[in-house]
């Protein structure tokens, strides 16, 4: 895998048919993932990796890779509010980066301006406890970064159906 991140575009090109995803919301303590249906309808909070030294990450992204069969990487891409990169962008690229050394998982990238404050609200409005809001809030921001993406992906290709 090339160290640079396909477009969404580029990676609706290339995708089989039936492949699963993973969504990614990489945080500074802790990684959210979930995970796609085969048909790339639901995307589904799987789990949350406590950040601990980039090897044991890695190892853990993979494995769940591995175990799920799955295609490509959508991670969350920490813009600013005004779409600038800021530190979290590149700690986000630099990681990415590493991970391509060890896995020829493709990867794209997703905009996830305000996916952990809208997931938040929506926790709240249900009456979730702050305690389980903090048990599920990484996990439930990638599910909502990879269902913008599979949103996305359904119409790029209703798009080239057409």
């Amino acid at each position: 895998m090339s160290a640079r991140p396909l477009a969404l575009e580029d990676l609706a090109a290339v995708l089989p048919p039936k492949a699963r995803l993973i969504g990614v919301d990489l945080g500074t303590k802790t990684i959210g993932l979930a995970l796609s249906d085969v048909e790339r309808r639901i995307a589904s909070p799987l789990m949350t990796i406590e950040r601990k030294k980039f090897g044991s990450d890695a190892r853990q992204l993979i494995e769940q890779v591995t175990k799920h069969e799955v295609f490509a990487l959508v991670c969350g891409l920490p813009l600013s509010m005004n779409g600038s990169e800021g530190p979290r962008v590149q700690a986000t690229r630099a990681f990415l980066r590493n991970l391509a050394g060890l896995t020829a998982t493709p990867v794209a990238f997703w905009d996830e301006r305000l996916s952990t404050a809208a997931v938040s609200r929506s926790l709240i409005a249900n009456d979730v406890s702050r305690s389980r809001r903090a048990e599920v809030i990484d996990k439930m921001a990638a599910a909502y970064i990879l269902q913008g993406a599979l949103d996305r992906l359904a119409s790029l290709s209703r798009a080239a159906r057409l």
